[in-house]
């Protein structure tokens, strides 16, 4: 029996979404300077997105463009990819490039358990050893980890429990991005 979604609540609105982006875009500015030590690593599929819009305001705001990047996916590195009851499908991984001695930023959407970046690092290992790793988040999920896992760069902490799910609506052309908070209902 699928569970019965409750209304959503807005969370991060349009607007605050883009500032949101270009305070995060500011910040990485602030401790990467150039970039040109350093990459920014998405983790398919939202961590991608996120990448993408900030890579696209640290162009605008900054003027800094051509920052070696890449598209990672954990599909097989996760610890529960054997417990589908279905076939899983994979994204694609697209990193032309090794993140020996580099800065690594590592982008995803939700920080919820930390697995996806537990998988997430594991995954970039395959690619050599960074000098270290950063991670970009847009919502941090607290009070729900079951690994030590912490933003460096985060948009915004929401106060979940389990029973509730955090949906990032993308949109690309990046006019209506937003982020809502669905509660289950007991049936």
């Amino acid at each position: 029996m699928q569970p019965i979604m409750e209304k959503a609540k807005l969370i991060l609105d349009s607007k605050r979404f883009a500032l949101t982006i270009d305070r995060l875009s500011y910040e990485l500015v602030e401790n990467h300077g150039d970039f040109s030590h350093s990459c920014i690593v998405g983790i398919q599929d939202g961590g991608v997105i996120l990448m993408d819009k900030i890579l696209k305001a640290l162009n605008e705001k900054s003027n800094i463009s051509n920052i070696l990047n890449g598209k990672l996916d954990i599909t097989f590195y996760r610890d529960d990819f054997r417990k589908s009851s279905h076939p899983i499908k994979a994204s694609s991984t697209e990193m032309d490039f090794l993140v020996e001695g580099r800065r690594v930023i590592l982008v995803d959407d939700v920080l919820y358990t930390g697995r996806t970046i537990l998988a997430a690092m594991t995954a970039l290992l395959d690619f050599g050893r960074p000098a270290s790793i950063e991670l970009l988040t847009l919502i941090d999920r607290r009070f729900n980890r079951h690994i030590p896992i912490q933003a460096d760069y985060l948009g915004m902490a929401i106060d979940t429990m389990d029973h509730s799910y955090v949906k990032v609506e993308w949109d690309i052309k990046g006019n209506s991005d937003c982020v809502r908070m669905l509660k289950e209902k007991k049936n």
